[in-house]
């Protein structure tokens, strides 16, 4: 009975650890602090720039890795569904070109041209944001809803849960979070585990 019991305490608490998300960084809730990182046009861009936004679908992303190249036509179609609706993609690429040259500005002005990004594509210059997000892996996303307070963090996790076959996708997490803050509802799943590369510091 006893070893019954400890079994269940360990299926618990691997069950609870695979929905969340470690180390430090938001919790949803938390509200996010703004920043300003330079787009693949030159320009910088801070979420204060868009003053009709509801919020933001931010989005770490980059260009070498094999989970956020299978997502970047599923950003383009959030930000096309969405960002009339007031809640635009904001991708940051996070990872230190240092270590992985593929993700190197100049690259991702070239890889924002071949996928017609509609949306800005951010470089994480000096790695300072993805930490305050505490941003794991590529992709990994964060919904944002203006509030009163600021930026509230309302969704932390996975895109959707298919990263393999946009057509076998059974539950859409970001959509269904945006669905409902739309409606002025809660959002019924706010963290799921972020599935992709690590990030390269």
């Amino acid at each position: 009975m006893k070893t019954i019991k400890i079994l269940a305490a360990v299926a618990i608490v691997a069950f609870v650890s695979a929905f969340t998300i470690p180390g430090g960084g938001y919790k949803v809730g938390d509200v996010a602090t703004d920043f300003k990182l330079k787009n693949v046009d030159g320009k910088m861009v801070s979420l204060s720039d868009y003053k009709s936004a509801k919020g933001f679908i931010v989005v770490f992303t980059c260009n070498h890795c094999p989970f956020a190249k299978a997502y970047e036509d599923r950003l383009v179609a959030l930000d096309k569904k969405y960002s009339k609706q007031g809640y635009p993609v904001i991708a940051i690429n996070p990872n230190n070109p240092e270590k992985q040259k593929e993700d190197s500005y100049d690259l991702m002005k070239v890889r924002a041209r071949e996928k017609g990004f509609t949306f800005p594509y951010l470089f994480d210059d000096g790695q300072k944001i993805y930490p305050q997000y505490g941003a794991t892996k590529t992709p990994h996303v964060y919904i944002l809803q203006k509030t009163a307070k600021g930026n509230e963090v309302k969704y932390i996790g996975a895109i959707d849960d298919n990263h393999e076959e946009p057509s076998a996708v059974k539950e859409k997490f970001v959509e269904n979070a945006v669905d409902a803050l739309l409606k002025g509802q809660s959002v019924k799943v706010t963290e799921t585990k972020a599935i992709g590369c690590s990030i390269k510091a």
